[in-house]
């Protein structure tokens, strides 16, 4: 971004998120498709809430990254049993989607993946079916197969400076 571009505008998109190792997997589609479910099974195997129903995504050079949305950061919905709040993940770069709801998916899906481009950066999207075959492993396999790799200075904070004795 140069200095004559203006800052970047934050996006709030109706989809839930999670972070793995580093990485957003961003989760879309209708009501009652099962983003919520799926997310809560990616976080019992041990992912973080970014949002559930809402994400604010936004630029960060060539990233694009995901961040908790605005009056709901920490709520997740749980079908018929009510909002749980869980702890937040830190803004993650985003390196999928998964397209929940649509027609059937096809056994093998197209490699590459398709790509919708959003506040200018390509994202892998795949069709997915949760079905009730270990949606969630099967989720984080899509994931290692098809996510885009971030780079490790988005995976730690920056070092501490030396500290003299």
């Amino acid at each position: 971004m140069s200095a004559h571009e203006p800052p970047a505008q934050p996006l709030v998109l109706p989809m839930s998120a999670v972070a793995i190792a580093g990485r957003a997997l961003l989760i879309e589609g209708p009501p009652g498709s099962g983003k919520s479910s799926l997310a809560l099974a990616l976080i019992d195997r041990g992912a973080g809430l970014i949002g559930d129903d809402a994400v604010t995504l936004l630029r960060a050079g060539e990233a694009l990254i995901a961040h908790p949305p605005p009056n709901i950061a920490g709520l997740i919905e749980l079908r018929g049993i009510g909002l749980a709040r869980l702890p937040l993940a830190p803004p993650t770069p985003a390196a999928m989607i998964l397209s929940l709801g649509g027609p059937p998916p096809p056994r093998l899906p197209e490699v590459p993946l398709p790509r919708r481009v959003i506040a200018g950066v390509s994202v892998p999207v795949l069709a997915f079916d949760p079905g009730a075959i270990a949606p969630a492993a099967r989720a984080e396999w899509a994931l290692r197969l098809h996510g885009l790799a971030i780079a490790p200075a988005f995976h730690s904070p920056p070092e501490a400076p030396d500290r003299a004795p």
